[in-house]
């Protein structure tokens, strides 16, 4: 076990190398000068190179990387190039938000996913089987760039139930959490009820009902905890899609969190916050596939075994 849980610790250490690597690189060759955004156009040569040279944009690129990499290794984030401020803070400022998000749209994916699940896998080819599947493929195929605005039509400018945007109370995040939790909700739907067909088909569950126990006590208390199990393997590795998602539907929302942040960077060419809002979503990302994998090699030993 213990061999199992080195492996993975290098392996996610190196993709979080490899990451912070090529964003560093992307950045530093896609065009625009941020002295340009932050003194305008209209400023002097003298003044723009004294801006560069201050802000160590004149070193050659792997001496900047090499930089980078120090800070990193001490937890150092920098300084954002716009605001000025300690990029750790802003990251402090609005991780809780987008985390409020991810939480309320995971919320209401399970809400939904769970009962369409379990009503789909019940009535296996009938009416409710059917448009749970139709839910379940609009879902995916409808992507938040277009679900976003629809919401915001429907339910803001038409009937005028909810904030158009921002945080103005508990009822701002309902149609961001409901933009980025549907595609969830949608997946996880047809998960489940793929995994409850599979084990409303097994032995114990004839011998359950030859027992004479009631549907509800055999699917509940016996079908669906087997059922949710690889359901909640993937459920794990779709968490850090939500952050990934999150940055389309924050900006749609004008929702206040990283992925906000990390938009209005690339904007203004602010390359220190721009990296550490890509390593936060990273990071993120490694941390919950590492959790995952590793609660995985818990609950089934052939994971070690492979790894050993």
């Amino acid at each position: 076990m213990l061999r199992y849980i080195a492996l993975r610790l290098a392996s996610s250490a190196l993709v979080i190398f490899g990451v912070s690597s090529v964003v560093f690189l992307l950045l530093h060759l896609v065009p625009g000068d941020p002295v340009e955004v932050m003194l305008g156009e209209s400023a002097g040569v003298t003044d723009r190179e004294a801006l560069r040279e201050a802000l160590g944009l004149n070193l050659p690129l792997w001496q900047q990387w090499l930089q980078y990499m120090q800070q990193l290794l001490q937890f150092d984030l920098g300084v954002s190039l716009h605001s000025k401020r300690p990029i750790a803070g802003l990251l402090a400022e609005r991780i809780p938000v987008t985390a409020v998000l991810a939480g309320a749209s995971l919320l209401l994916a399970l809400l939904l996913a769970v009962p369409l699940g379990v009503l789909a896998a019940v009535y296996h080819n009938r009416a409710v089987d059917r448009g749970a599947m139709v839910f379940a493929l609009a879902g995916v195929a409808i992507p938040n760039f277009w679900l976003g605005p629809l919401l915001i039509l429907v339910f803001a400018y038409w009937f005028g139930w909810l904030p158009v945007s921002g945080m103005q109370g508990p009822a701002s995040v309902i149609l961001p959490a409901l933009t980025l939790g549907t595609a969830l909700a949608a997946l996880q739907s047809r998960m489940i009820r793929t995994a409850l067909l599979e084990e409303l088909g097994r032995d114990y569950i004839r011998a359950a009902r030859a027992r004479g126990f009631s549907p509800l006590r055999v699917i509940g208390r016996h079908a669906l905890g087997n059922a949710l199990l690889p359901v909640t393997t993937v459920l794990g590795l779709q968490l850090g899609a939500l952050l990934t998602g999150a940055v389309v539907t924050e900006q749609i929302f004008n929702w206040p969190g990283v992925g906000q942040l990390l938009i209005d960077s690339i904007q203004k060419r602010d390359y220190p916050v721009v990296q550490a809002c890509i390593l936060f979503i990273s990071l993120t990302y490694v941390s919950v596939n590492l959790l995952t994998d590793l609660t995985y090699a818990v609950l089934d030993p052939r994971v070690r075994l492979e790894a050993e």
